[in-house]
């Protein structure tokens, strides 16, 4: 068990808070980090929250040269009370140990790592903006420091944790967006790296995303990495379709990411007593309903934009406008509830909220 007294320095230069309204993604980071170290024998130790700093690596860290990271997202939110909050936050450890698992890096203590996002965010808790839809986002990650070029595990890890003051997603409401449909790249396949949370799985997906946004499209709808038929993931979220009056979603099959808003949607949706599946659904079959008028919604779900509507899918030359391009009605029931369980203006039946103090 990991020794949970976490040594605080503090910074002596804090920085200028930016205007909510000029808020970018990721582009601004807080006063402090926290730090915590990993060397194989003597397991992790010596959690610290710093001042917020370059991390310094040997050039020959194995993280640069074979990739072995893990990372996690999620976000703190602040009530009309001034309240601190966090969103299922157990979620994203446990899926950052079974993002560990995958990619050899020792097993992180759940209760450590939350610990240490909580302390974190307290003592950084005027970084959380107050203007409606802005949050803390918070990046948890672990990287491999061993100095050594060779195809193995590294011995010596460091987890991190980094926190970014970010703007709302959608500045003038949920609007839909134009997807289109890859059939040439892939993003994974079963027993690769798919359901892990790792940075090479986002480095593999640029180039089809750099080239469908030179075309005026928001994001790629990822097939299967096989038959080039079944329907994954939409940009880096999960995505849901309304046929016929049920939601389907592709099930968990060894290279979808296991989404916290996804696993959210779904709780939502029985609790709402909408019908929801999780199966292999394929391009054709959406076609086809779309074809017979029974495509009524399409969304994907994430961290970032909790929900985003889908107004158009582009696949071999065809367009295919769904809802007449306007948010569909479970679309933004959704959007609405998950946000005001974040943001504390609706219930929360579930016990989903964590709260900092």
């Amino acid at each position: 068990m990991v020794d949970q007294t976490v040594n605080v320095t503090l910074t002596e230069d804090t920085k200028q808070k930016p205007v909510a309204e000029q808020l970018e993604f990721g582009r601004v980071f807080t006063d402090h980090m926290f730090i915590m170290d990993y060397i194989e024998g003597k397991g992790w130790h010596n959690p610290r929250i710093v001042p917020y700093q370059p991390v310094t690596l040997d050039p020959a860290a194995i993280v640069f040269h074979y990739g072995q990271t893990v990372f996690e997202g999620l976000k703190a939110y602040v009530t009309k009370d001034g309240e601190a909050r966090l969103f299922r936050p157990e979620k994203n450890m446990q899926r950052l140990n079974r993002s560990n698992e995958r990619m050899c890096i020792p097993h992180l203590d759940e209760d450590v790592a939350l610990n240490a996002i909580k302390q974190l965010v307290s003592l950084e808790r005027d970084w959380i903006p107050t203007a409606p839809g802005t949050s803390l986002y918070i990046r948890p990650f672990i990287i491999s420091t061993e100095s050594y070029l060779g195809v193995a595990p590294s011995k010596t890890y460091q987890f991190l944790v980094i926190l970014s003051p970010v703007g709302a997603y959608y500045k003038e409401g949920i609007n839909p967006v134009k997807i289109a449909v890859e059939d040439e790249f892939v993003r994974a396949v079963k027993g690769g790296t798919g359901e892990a949370k790792t940075a090479g799985n986002y480095a593999s997906s640029l180039k089809a995303q750099e080239l469908v946004s030179d075309k005026g499209y928001a994001q790629v709808l990822w097939l299967d990495g096989l038959e080039k038929k079944y329907i994954e993931e939409v940009g880096s979220m999960n995505v849901f379709f309304k046929i016929n009056g049920e939601v389907v979603t592709p099930a968990l099959n060894g290279s979808i990411l296991e989404g916290v808003t996804r696993n959210s949607v779904i709780r939502l949706l029985n609790h709402w007593d909408i019908p929801v599946a999780e199966r292999k659904i394929s391009m054709e079959e959406v076609y086809e309903a779309y074809e017979k008028g029974l495509l009524e919604e399409a969304f994907g779900a994430g961290t970032a934009a909790v929900i985003s509507p889908i107004g158009e899918l582009s696949w071999k030359g065809e367009q295919l406008i769904i809802n007449d391009r306007v948010t569909g009605s479970v679309s933004k029931r959704l959007y609405d509830t998950l946000t005001g369980i974040q943001y504390g203006t609706e219930e929360d039946p579930f016990g989903w909220i964590e709260k900092v103090k």
